[in-house]
Formats: structure tokens, C-alpha cells, sequence
């Protein structure tokens, strides 16, 4: 990497609309106030990107001083310190045009999953967001995407109709079905590894509603609620989406009072069929055992991100994860004696999530998401500084290798966090012909490696 100096940041600033920041500007430290802050980020310089012209610049720039380029809206996954390379933020794109008669939106780098929603709402449709409102929309699809309405029309990845995206040679592409379609199958589940995205056109679906919610179960309770889960799971339709998770509640008063501080069971909940048939389908979960809080209701689907009820506030977050070909009574056995009731867990959350349906079958358009026979998604996070880093990490990596006689490869690329950067779990995220087809994908792309602030795929070697 060439060290920048201040003439080359002189030649940078014309051409960018937006902010140029290095370390002594102001709002410098603004630009890298990430939602995860599991590191602290000291980048060479942050262009604040307000468009097209601007991410041309900025990767133009990178490319011709061989400096990395890490690319960042919203800060929900980050992978590895952005020290000493360029940081191109997206977070002021929050360009949406939605298109009624087509169900498609066309939407910009920078917005959140809440945004789309509202503005997809207008028009009776939802996209296929995940669980929260704050996560950016483009990071989310282009690592696969497993959201509340998953298991009825697919990954949000097998809606990606097309994406504008700059290339580390500094061009603006057009990635589609029809043109540069080995850098769109790539960049569909390829995460951040082939470019900039600028926007992206996604398919919408007709949903205004969903019976929807959570039901919290005293943690006692953890192996008859996770066993009937499990059972229940096999025998639910295609528009039933849901997870179960064992959670370890802090006492903070940012918590309802039957909640706080306690450590209990929360089914979510997910149906976009009629209320009638959600209300049946939940029925056998409400006699397992009693029950703390109960939000199910028939919903709006513009409060879809009340169901996980994720945090909102920063902070330092360790995540792992995991795919399970099946769940059996022996693998909710192994996750009981590891976080179940009366164990030292440190872990915060985990989750398993039913996946099937449409996530296991192809998209019309084949991309980089595999292992689709899973069934189920294990994640765990835990919000944890320096001081707890290595206890928390421990505690995951036991859980994830205690589940290996059910495992389906490595991570899920959905759910890569800070912990996964190691490059063996970048790999073991996809399947081997995949991840070689990736690798050869990136030499033709990249083959300096430019894009390598993330989770990452090396270009092959020839």
C-alpha cells in the first residue's frame, strides 16, 4: 500500500462532492460512528459519497495509490479495521423509486430496510428486508438475506433484478441477467467483494399485513418450548416464517419490566397468510408453557421490526453463526447444555431460524447462495468489549463445534460477523465449486484485491 500524502488528498477533493475527511477533520469521527463497534476504525481518508460521480472518484483515486477501499452505510458487519485505507461511505444515498405496476423498487447505497418498507407500504407491497429497520438494504441483499418473508418468496437475493456498481478499474457497470452476468451471479451472495454498489432494483411483493409477534417463555422452560418448536416447525406452511431464542436479558430499564434482567424463551413470528390461519398456526405455542409476554397480533407490515425487537443502540457486537441440515431431540439437547437454563452462557442470543420453502429451492436467476437444504440458521451474538472479547468468542466457538454432527458448512454469509473474517470461514460460507467460481470471478474483477476490507474473497492465482 503507498502512504497518502497531502497532495494527492488536493487532487481527491475537487472531484468529490461529498466530505473528505482525514483523521484531524472535523467529522471525521462522525463519518466512522458505525452501528457495530467492535473496532475502532482509523481510515486514511472517508469520502461521504453523496452519488455516482463521487464513488467513480473515489475508487479511481484508491485504485491508482493500490489503497484499500472498505465500503460502509449503515455498520452492521463489519469484518476488519479499516486502518490506513480509504473508506468510501454510502449512508447519504438514500435515493427510492418505487414502481407500482412492475413491483420493483429502484433503490440507492445508503438506505435502510425501514425506509423501503414505508415507502413500499404506500403502495401495498413489502420488500424482502430483514429483521431490523436499521440494517442497510443493499449490504443485507448482497449477502443473501433471510428475512420474515424468507421461507414464502426466497432470499432476498433471488430478487435482485440489477445492480449498478463501480469496479476496481474505476467503471460503472451494469450487472443483470443480460450483461456482466458472472459479476451478477457473484454479487449475489459475494458480499462486498467485486465493487461499489450505487443502486440496486429489487422485486417487491404484494404484502400489506402479517400476523406477527413474540411469545416470551420463562427460561425454565427452554427444552419443552425449543423441543414443541422444533415439532411445530415441521408441520408449518410455506407463509409461516419464524425463530426460536434463548436470551439473556441485561437489567436495563430499556427493558420491560416481566423481561429485565431475566433469562427467557422468544418464539417470533412471521405469517403473511390471513389472520384466521396465522392465529390457528400459533395455537399449539400457546399451551407449552406460561407465557410472559405476548405481542402476536395482526400487524402492518410497516411494523414488521417490532417482531425480533433487535437493539437500536451501538455497540461492540460478537457474532458467530452456522447452517444445521435438520434440527433433531439430540441437537436441542447439545444446545441446552451449552445455553440452556442454569449454564454460565455468556452468549446474549441464540437463535435458530426455520428456513426452507423458497429458500430452498433455485431462483430464477442462479447466484452465489448455497446450502440450500438447510433448515434451520444458528446464530449467536453478545455485546461484548475487549474486556469479555476472548470469553464470549470461546463460549461460540464451543457452541457452533458442539453442533457439527448437524452442521451444513460453515457460516451463513447472511450472518458473517467480526469474528468470521478468518479466511477459512470466509471459504467455508459457500460451497467449494462456488467459492472457486467467486475466486475466479474476483481475479477478473479485482485482481489487485482492492475491495479486501470485508469478509474476503482472494482473487485466484493463474
Amino acid at each position: 500500500m503507498n502512504a497518502l500524502v497531502p497532495s494527492d488528498i488536493q487532487h481527491l477533493v475537487p472531484a468529490v462532492d461529498g466530505a473528505v475527511l482525514q483523521p484531524d477533520d472535523q467529522g471525521y469521527e462522525v463519518a466512522n460512528d458505525l452501528y457495530n463497534t467492535t473496532y475502532r476504525h482509523r481510515p486514511a481518508v472517508v469520502v461521504a459519497a453523496t452519488g455516482v460521480a463521487d464513488v467513480l472518484a473515489a475508487v479511481r483515486f484508491a485504485a491508482a495509490r493500490s489503497l484499500p477501499v472498505a465500503v460502509q452505510a449503515t455498520g452492521h458487519g463489519p469484518s476488519v479495521p479499516t486502518d490506513d485505507a480509504m473508506v468510501v461511505g454510502t449512508r447519504l444515498m438514500t435515493g427510492v423509486r418505487i414502481d407500482p405496476v412492475a413491483r420493483t423498487a429502484r433503490i440507492e447505497a445508503g438506505v435502510r430496510a425501514g425506509r423501503l418498507v414505508r415507502e413500499a407500504a404506500q403502495f401495498g407491497l413489502a420488500p424482502l428486508n430483514g429483521a431490523s429497520p436499521l440494517v442497510g438494504t443493499v449490504g443485507y441483499a448482497l449477502g443473501g438475506g433471510i428475512g420474515p418473508l424468507g421461507r414464502a418468496y426466497g432470499y432476498a437475493a433471488d430478487h435482485v433484478r440489477e445492480l449498478d456498481v463501480v469496479t476496481a478499474d474505476g467503471e460503472l457497470r451494469t450487472a443483470a441477467p443480460d450483461r456482466n452476468t458472472d459479476l451478477f451471479w457473484a454479487m449475489r451472495g459475494g458480499k462486498g467483494n467485486f465493487g461499489v454498489v450505487t443502486s440496486m432494483e429489487i422485486d417487491l411483493f404484494p404484502v400489506s399485513r402479517l400476523y406477527g409477534g413474540g411469545l416470551f417463555f420463562p427460561g425454565e422452560a427452554a427444552a419443552d418450548v425449543l423441543h414443541a418448536y422444533r415439532k411445530w416447525t415441521t408441520t408449518v406452511p410455506e407463509n409461516m416464517s419464524s425463530s426460536v431464542a434463548l436470551v439473556r436479558f441485561p437489567p436495563v430499564e430499556a427493558v420491560p419490566e416481566p423481561l429485565r434482567g431475566r433469562f427467557v424463551v422468544h418464539v417470533r413470528i412471521a405469517c403473511s397468510g390471513s389472520a384466521a390461519d396465522g392465529e390457528r398456526l400459533v395455537r399449539p405455542l400457546l399451551g407449552i408453557a406460561p407465557v410472559l409476554v405476548d405481542t402476536v397480533r395482526d400487524m402492518p407490515y410497516t411494523d414488521v421490526g417490532s417482531i425480533h425487537q433487535d437493539p437500536t443502540r451501538p455497540g461492540p457486537y460478537r457474532e458467530r453463526s452456522t447452517l444445521l441440515r435438520e434440527m433433531t431431540e439430540d441437537t436441542v439437547e447439545e444446545l441446552l447444555r451449552l445455553a440452556g437454563p442454569g449454564t454460565d452462557c455468556p452468549v446474549s442470543v441464540v437463535e435458530l431460524r426455520h428456513l426452507g420453502g423458497a429458500m430452498s429451492r433455485s431462483p430464477l436467476h442462479a447466484n452465489a447462495i448455497g446450502f440450500r437444504e438447510a433448515q434451520f440458521s444458528v446464530f449467536t451474538v453478545a455485546s461484548a468489549g475487549p474486556d469479555r472479547a476472548a470469553v464470549v468468542d470461546g463460549a461460540q466457538h464451543s457452541l457452533v463445534a458442539a453442533l457439527a454432527p448437524w452442521r451444513l458448512g460453515g457460516p451463513s454469509p447472511s450472518f458473517l460477523g467480526a469474528s468470521e473474517a478468518d479466511p477459512r470461514h470466509v471459504e467455508a460460507a459457500y460451497e467449494p465449486a462456488t467459492f472457486q467460481r467467486l475466486r475466479e470471478i474476483k481475479a477478473g474483477y479485482d485482481p489487485e484485491n482492492i475491495f479486501r476490507i470485508n469478509h474476503n474473497i482472494p482473487p485466484a492465482v493463474h
